[in-house]
């Protein structure tokens, strides 16, 4: 799974600031204890990975679906962010995940833009296991407030 090959690389400057997501700062954030990774970053488009850790489990033994939310929410975050100026905000204001097989294993991401508007964004994420199963995929839409 990559569509890596359907967005525009980033210019060097906003690939520099985006470089050490989601690792900023040295400071722990959520996705950090989830243990979300980068893997690709270009213009619109993010790809990230979750590698499988027992923290993620749920009861049955199977990754729980608030980790896997939480990798469709954060897979585009850079998506949106590389593509906007800096101190520029956006949140969460409408996630909606449809599983489609348990996970039990790493998992991958991709996540893009779907469109743009002035204070919102419209994006679209899937998400396979270690074999390229698929094994969730969502919509998400994020509030953008530009710098003053």
């Amino acid at each position: 799974m990559t569509r890596a090959d359907e967005f525009d690389p980033l210019d060097d400057e906003t690939a520099a600031r985006w470089a050490y997501f989601p690792h900023w700062e040295g400071k722990t954030y959520f996705v950090n204890i989830a243990g979300l990774e980068m893997d690709e970053l270009r213009k619109d488009y993010a790809r990230m990975r979750m590698p499988f850790r027992e923290q993620n489990l749920q009861a049955a033994g199977l990754v729980h679906g608030g980790a896997v939310a939480t990798l469709i929410d954060t897979v585009v975050v850079p998506a949106i962010g590389a593509g906007l100026p800096e101190g520029s905000l956006w949140s969460t204001i409408e996630l909606h995940v449809q599983y489609h097989r348990p996970l039990t294993s790493d998992a991958v991401a991709e996540g893009w833009i779907v469109k743009r508007g002035k204070s919102v964004v419209f994006t679209r994420a899937e998400v396979v296991d270690a074999e390229g199963r698929h094994v969730a995929s969502g919509t998400a839409t994020y509030m953008v407030k530009l710098p003053d």
